[in-house]
Parts: C-alpha cells; structure tokens; sequence
C-alpha cells in the first residue's frame, strides 16, 4: 500500500481551535509552544489540528484574520520542531459532526456548500504555500450515509477548486458514519495522486466510550476491562448502545481483544487503498479516561500491531483534556509505557 512518510505518528490538539469557547482566552491559554516541543519530544512526527468554521468566519461568512492568525501560530509552531500538520475543518457552517451544535442545511443548501469551497480556497491562498509539511482535511466525519454521493459531489468541486489555487498539496478525504472505515469505498476515486483516504477507529466503542455522557443511553456509571471477552463486550454493546454494532461478527465469543481484531477491520480498506493509489490514515483513536489506564495500554498494543503490519499512519486523540487527552495527569503512571505504543 502507498504509504504516506512524515505523517505516520501523529497526535490531535483537539479543543484548543475546534469544540471549545471560540474565545481568544481560550486560542491563548489552551496550549502554548511548549506543548508542540514535549510533542516532537514525546516522538510523534506531526499534529492534526481541527478547526472550527468560527475560528475564521462570522455569522455572515465575513472573514476573521485572528483566527487565521492563530492557524498560521500553529504551522509555524509545528514547523519549528520539525513537526509536519493536518489542517482539518472540524466543523462547517450547516454541519457537524455532533447534532447537539444545532448545525444544519449544509448538504441541502447550495449556499452554504459554496461558502464552504471559499474558505477552502482561502485556506489553499493562505497556507498551501506550506505544502511541504502540510496537508488539508476537507471535513470532519460526515455522519449519515444517505449524504453519500452528495459528499462525494462536494467534496469533488472542493478538490477542483482547490488544485486550482495549490495542484499538489495533500488532501485528506473521509467517509460517513462518521469517518468509519465501512464507508470507505463509496468514497469518489481520488481524482489525483495526491489524495489520502482517512477514517477514525475507536472501537470496540463500548470499551473506548464506557461511560461516555454524549453517547445516547449509555450509563455514565459503567465500566469494562480491557480483558472482557468478545462475548461479553457484544452483550454489553446491545445494553449500553442504541446503534450496538462493534464489529465482533466471525469473533469467537470467547475470545478477547488482540491485534487480529483490528486488523480484520482494516484488511479490506488497505486492499480498496491499494486498488486506488492512495494512501490509508487513520485521523483519530483512543480510549476515554474512564478506563483503567492499565486497560487503556491493552487497547493501544492491540491497534498498534495492527497500525504497523499494515503501514497505516495515525493521529491518536487527543493531546489535551476532551476525555481522552494523553497529557492528563490520569496517564502519569503509565505513559512511558504507553508512547511507543502510537
């Protein structure tokens, strides 16, 4: 499979421009250049950074030059300690990921599609001149599977006008069902060779998401090792999950979590990046801090094995803080161990 170098360790600094305040308190006191050196000291070879449309764009789509500003501390910051970086649009005006930012219209609305593909061209205008340790993410995990083909439209016009500006730097594109490997081969066939498939792995979501307070009927109270057989994480899947699926079809019940879990999940989409030419990147995974940090150290192993056999880079999330940051203090104990693990 293409491989794509510089971008095969990587780390996400979600909340700091993206799901948080969009307040400048919040861009200056969230992270600082410190963060970038322990970074680039802790081994990884380069950051995913999503960004929310706010950062950049008023109410009426009028520009914000200190949010760019705050995009440009970043790549510089990144290229300082020789870190390469994934711009990635967390969230657009009329959609995301989460239903509860009340985002709506964007895969129905001509308007707020074109508003999209402009601040796209901005961004290339801006920062493509970068190309050498950057890279662009279109959007950030498209949820329903009925917007397929109109993603696939989207996202079409959106490469044209941005090769237009910048012909070859890196874009990312990923899928429905939030980035879900599943949806990766109703992706549009990359138009051009400088197009990267991206998808998130968190599951088993009952163990990566136990007690998560965002996802539907799920007790906050609840638990899960780790070391749980197959078995019991399906049955707790159908109990803690509306949408239950976890991927344990063709799984002994008996068995327990090991690295041919992960990649049964990702032996086809290598084989579909292969037929296409591009390369396979997984932007987001990790365990919540509910789970021992003992368990969590299982669940990297497994994946990681996975992630290597295969030559699939990766971002884990998150840096800091938004229940899963790496930084946390919860992870003191074991993140010696835990590093050469992502």
């Amino acid at each position: 499979m293409k491989n794509w170098p510089g971008y095969e360790r990587g780390i996400n600094l979600g909340g700091w421009l993206s799901q948080c305040p969009h307040t400048r308190e919040r861009y200056e006191t969230f992270l600082a250049e410190d963060d970038i050196r322990t970074i680039r000291d802790w081994g990884f070879d380069h950051i995913r950074v999503p960004v929310d449309y706010e950062l950049v764009q008023d109410e009426r789509g009028a520009l914000r030059e200190e949010g760019f500003a705050y995009i440009q501390r970043a790549i510089d910051w990144s290229r300082r300690y020789g870190l390469n970086m994934i711009l990635d649009l967390h969230r657009t005006c009329g959609f995301s990921f989460d239903a509860a930012h009340g985002e709506h219209g964007f895969f129905e609305d001509a308007a707020l599609q074109e508003r999209f593909y402009r601040l796209w061209e901005e961004f290339a205008r801006r920062f493509a001149r970068c190309e050498d340790t950057l890279a662009f993410e279109l959007l950030n995990e498209v949820t329903e599977q009925r917007c397929s083909e109109t993603w696939n439209r989207i996202a079409a016009a959106c490469v044209a006008r941005i090769r237009a500006i910048a012909p070859t730097v890196k874009i990312l594109l990923g899928g429905y069902w939030n980035n879900s490997i599943e949806a990766l081969p109703d992706l549009l066939t990359p138009p051009d060779g400088n197009i990267v498939y991206t998808f998130h792995c968190y599951e088993p979501l009952i163990f990566t998401h136990q007690g998560a307070y965002w996802i539907p009927g799920m007790d906050t109270d609840f638990r899960l090792s780790a070391a749980a057989s197959y078995g019991e994480m399906e049955a707790c899947s159908r109990r803690q999950l509306q949408h239950w699926h976890a991927g344990f079809d063709g799984l002994d019940p008996a068995g327990r979590l090991s690295a041919d879990y992960f990649e049964r999940r990702f032996a086809e989409a290598v084989r579909l990046a292969e037929a296409r030419g591009t390369a396979l990147y997984c932007g987001e995974y990790g365990v919540i801090d509910r789970a021992a940090p003992e368990d969590a150290l299982r669940w990297f192993a497994c994946i990681h094995e996975a992630f290597e056999k295969f030559g699939v880079g990766r971002a884990v999330w998150t840096y800091r803080a938004m229940d899963f940051g790496l930084a946390d203090a919860r992870l003191d104990g074991v993140r010696e161990r835990l590093l050469p693990l992502l």
